[in-house]
């Protein structure tokens, strides 16, 4: 009975920003765990590999490549799914970009991309699936935030500005389509081995400082996010709304 609540068998998962990296784990994870999961990206090939790769170890895997900052595209996915007969289940709003540049030398368009990327798509992707999730009257959302969901570092203020956006978003979501239940909850990541984080892994100065600063001692690895998303996708969460949940070694609880 305990392991049945975090069953995701009959479900259908579409994770964006999955052709790799946090996604691709979370995608994997939710697979084993009994999800059919629809993997996202720009990159048509690169979809198409994952695919490939997760249907290659028995998993259920189907390919969605559209841009996410695209809301015409977003539209005619969603289209596409409800043609096809494809309900969306759990949505994981997983895809972002980082740019670090300091404020003064940021440009209103580079400040814009981030945004667009990292928070206007989650509420795109978002209000499409939940337009279908409350018709159901079920649904789970999982939002990726950060750890700048809660704190800021210098030289990434657009990135700040929109993780912090996502947390209040995912509150937002809630506070609207609870009463439709649907849960909708975010995971906020720490510093975690990732191709968008391999610069600051191999700076020896940031690493220690990582490494310090995290009571685990060290970066987290893409996988140790599988729990988290299983468990806010699954029955486990049923009565968990609007909250965020770290996964990062301890950082956030210690100065």
């Amino acid at each position: 009975m305990s392991t049945q609540l975090f069953s995701l068998e009959g479900k259908r998962a579409l994770i964006t920003g999955s052709s790799r990296g946090l996604g691709l784990s979370m995608a994997e994870g939710m697979a084993r765990a009994g999800a059919e999961v629809i993997v996202n990206g720009t990159d048509a090939a690169r979809v198409a590999q994952a695919v490939a790769t997760l249907r290659a170890e028995g998993l259920k895997a189907r390919e969605a490549a559209f841009d996410i900052t695209d809301e015409a595209a977003i539209k005619a996915a969603f289209e596409r799914f409800d043609a096809e007969g494809l309900t969306i289940d759990i949505l994981v709003n997983n895809a972002g970009i980082q740019l670090r540049k300091p404020m003064v030398d940021l440009a209103t368009d580079e400040f814009r991309k981030v945004i667009e990327t990292n928070l206007t798509s989650a509420f795109v992707i978002g209000r499409e699936a939940g337009r279908r999730m409350v018709a159901r009257r079920q649904g789970k959302i999982v939002n990726v935030g950060s750890l700048m969901s809660a704190v800021a570092r210098a030289t990434i203020a657009p990135y700040t500005v929109a993780k912090a956006g996502v947390r209040a978003l995912t509150q937002a979501m809630a506070a609207e389509w609870a009463q439709h239940g649907i849960q909708a909850n975010a995971i906020g990541p720490g510093y975690m081995v990732t191709d968008m984080n391999q610069a600051l892994i191999d700076n020896p100065e940031f690493n220690a400082w990582v490494t310090s600063r995290t009571p685990s001692k060290r970066w987290g690895k893409p996988e140790e996010l599988v729990g988290t998303v299983i468990f806010l996708a699954s029955s486990a969460s049923d009565y968990v709304n609007g909250q965020i949940i770290y996964v990062d070694g301890g950082m956030l609880a210690i100065l």
